[in-house]
């Protein structure tokens, strides 16, 4: 019990001293987890526990449409690209659909694979 409390105030620290751009990163791993829960539930055949999961991904990639800083010409592809995501997730639990899930997990992987190198490339530069 006290290792389980330990993780959760390092969880809690690392989100409270997060930069921005981290919280991001850690946005798109949680989606990423969501959504790989969501496929192994289906597979299991718990269809409460895949909706649950495919749930929470929709509203991390909600959360994102709304944060679009739309200045900037790049949102509104990011912003087509969030609002299909959205469409599919929704997609994918109405038919509990396994292969839409992993469709999607590989754009949300890509997507988080290029905010990673984004931010890496942000840091050598500002060195």
């Amino acid at each position: 019990m006290a290792l389980s409390s330990a993780y959760q105030t390092y969880k809690n620290n690392a989100i409270l001293t997060a930069t921005p751009q981290e919280l991001t990163l850690m946005l798109y791993d949680g989606a990423l987890k969501f959504c790989n829960q969501a496929i192994k539930s289906i597979e299991a055949g718990r269809i409460t526990e895949a909706h649950r999961y495919i749930v929470r991904t929709e509203d991390i990639i909600e959360e994102f449409q709304a944060t679009l800083d739309k200045k900037y010409p790049i949102s509104k592809e990011l912003d087509s690209l969030y609002e299909y995501i959205y469409r599919r997730l929704v997609e994918a639990n109405i038919k509990k659909d396994k292969v839409i899930l992993e469709e999607v997990y590989e754009l949300i992987k890509e997507l988080r694979d290029t905010w990673k190198e984004a931010m890496k490339l942000a840091k050598t530069q500002s060195v």
